[in-house]
């Protein structure tokens, strides 16, 4: 796994993982890392309590997964996503 991440990947990692309509497909296309090394992250970064939380509401989750979504979504994102250029969030300089 890619441990060469800057704090600014590894926040957009978190963040990316964390909402429930983005898929891990979003997440290995934009960082080059499988759903299992996102887990792998997951685990390291948060707290045990947040992580049992994230793995049991992510698990199974159609909107997570792009296999298991309706096939008219083509979208990475939720239609109420912050605006984003170039995986920097418009908020950030």
């Amino acid at each position: 796994m890619k441990n060469n991440f800057t704090a600014r990947d590894m926040d957009r990692i978190l963040e990316m993982a964390w909402e429930d309509r983005t898929p891990f497909d979003a997440i290995k296309f934009q960082f080059g890392i499988s759903e299992q090394e996102v887990i792998t992250i997951m685990r390291r970064e948060m707290k045990p309590a947040s992580f049992r939380m994230w793995r049991k509401r992510v698990q199974g989750r159609i909107t997570k997964h792009s296999k298991l979504r309706n096939s008219e979504i083509d979208r990475f994102k939720s239609s109420r996503q912050k605006q984003i250029t170039h995986n920097k969030i418009s908020k950030r300089n």
